[in-house]
């Protein structure tokens, strides 16, 4: 029978992990504040609180730390919980508990106990947020022992990820930007998993080595498109998981480009980007032709103004503009202007790219 695959959006593809996951698995539940309202997290969760109960699907109380713990026990009893938090920022709220229990518990009893804890937790920009509801965390998750995180960018990655996750017997961040909910992609109807530390080459390419993660994929794939037509010839790399990261992947084509470029959705300062170029530097300084480049945001607050928080986030025509001057091209700036100038507002997301992947 020939598989299906349809396009549907990242919200979608989502929502039809869970609904999978939770059918073919008694044990999968699903937790958070705002999980049965109607709005269902951005449409994640809408409609599964009908189909599986509320004994399986129900909200919390705004009791972050407490309710981690609650999860951290479940899991360990032999549940699967998938929390989920609508901003990141609400995940600082439980770091105990995810830091010294969830991701420690199996290391400290030999592996006899697991903690297969999915926490879902959404970044994203826009809408005057500000700096307590607009920070990519990623780093911060990722430092530590024990925790996988992982940034789908695309639908069929959200989709097989998610459910790798909860199939997972670790503890598992798993980061959604809300400006790749509603991008399109190719989804197959059938359960499937992709691996939770492998990267994917978007694009092939010879004159540098471009690795973004989460929506910065979007903007380097605009930037790359745009700066072909100058004879700039990049290759995409979608990083997908910040712990473990794929650096075979990353020195394999840092070998072939001899340029290394790295493009963060957080703070350049401490910033996964700089993790990235710490792994290539060590493991094959000789291959490259030029010092690394890290763009990423400036070391500041997400501010809320709209006036400000124009420039605060680095978009595709701004990626452009750096990988033009680390390479010393000679590239008309107004060219890249007239090429990727964003047809929206800067704090919504660009209509230049709908998907698929």
């Amino acid at each position: 029978m020939p598989e299906i695959i349809r396009k549907i959006t990242q919200a979608e593809a989502i929502r039809e992990a869970l609904e999978q996951a939770m059918a073919a698995d008694d044990h999968v539940i699903l937790i958070g504040e705002g999980v049965p309202d109607p709005k269902g997290i951005f449409g994640t969760t809408s409609g599964l609180q009908e189909r599986f109960g509320k004994t399986r699907v129900f909200d919390m109380p705004l009791a972050e730390n407490g309710m981690t713990g609650i999860c951290i026990g479940a899991a360990i009893s032999g549940l699967r919980p998938v929390m989920v938090h609508q901003r990141i920022d609400f995940a600082l709220l439980c770091m105990d508990q995810l830091v010294n229990n969830a991701a420690k518990w199996r290391y400290m009893f030999a592996g006899q106990v697991s903690v297969p804890l999915v926490v879902r937790v959404i970044v994203g920009r826009g809408w005057g947020q500000g700096p307590q509801h607009a920070q990519s965390l990623q780093a911060m998750f990722a430092h530590v022992p024990g925790l996988k995180v992982v940034m789908p960018s695309s639908g069929y990655d959200a989709k097989g990820m998610l459910l790798a996750a909860i199939r997972d017997d670790n503890p598992v961040i798993f980061i959604e930007h809300r400006w790749l909910h509603g991008l399109v992609d190719d989804v197959p109807t059938r359960s499937y998993t992709v691996p939770l530390d492998k990267a994917e080459i978007r694009r092939s390419g010879k004159d540098a080595t471009l690795v973004a993660f989460s929506f910065m994929v979007v903007e380097a794939l605009l930037a790359a498109k745009a700066l072909a037509d100058f004879g700039i010839d990049l290759e995409v790399i979608d990083a997908r998981s910040v712990r473990p990261l794929d650096m075979t992947t990353i020195i394999k084509s840092v070998r072939h480009t001899g340029t290394l470029i790295v493009v963060d959705t957080s703070w350049k300062t401490g910033g996964i980007a700089g993790e990235v170029v710490a792994g290539v530097v060590e493991a094959e300084f000789g291959a490259l032709h030029r010092p690394p480049l890290r763009v990423a945001l400036p070391n500041l607050p997400a501010p809320t103004s709209h006036h400000l928080s124009r420039d605060y986030y680095p978009d595709a025509l701004h990626l452009s503009r750096a990988i033009v001057s680390h390479l010393d091209a000679a590239v008309p700036d107004a060219e890249l202007v007239s090429r990727l100038l964003r047809s929206t507002p800067h704090d919504v997301p660009q209509r230049e790219f709908s998907g698929p992947f």
